[in-house]
């Protein structure tokens, strides 16, 4: 499902939207979570690896796909969120992390 160019601002970053992806899907191909977030394969790709880098998220090789784990206790970045985790977040939003 596209982001709608009607109401270009959203509550959530794209790293948040690509985070949440992955939290109900740990197997989605870049490609399917391009297309949920509307934004390019390149841009998920480049968030991923920003996840990765920041420890939120470990990428498993299982054949010639990717399952990715994500990390709860990784802390939010922005100061005003700081207090608290991914994990509260997804909580927050009713997402269970599989």
């Amino acid at each position: 499902m596209a982001v709608s160019t009607a109401n270009s601002w959203t509550f959530l970053s794209n790293h948040a939207h690509v985070l949440v992806c992955l939290a109900v899907e740990p197997d989605l191909r870049l490609r399917d979570i391009a297309d949920r977030v509307g934004i390019t394969e390149r841009a998920v790709f480049t968030i991923v690896n920003d996840l990765e880098a920041g420890g939120y998220l470990t990428r498993i090789r299982e054949g010639r796909r990717n399952r990715y784990e994500l990390n709860p206790h990784g802390p939010l970045r922005h100061p005003l969120e700081a207090p608290h985790t991914v994990g509260e977040l997804l909580a927050a939003l009713s997402i269970s992390p599989k």
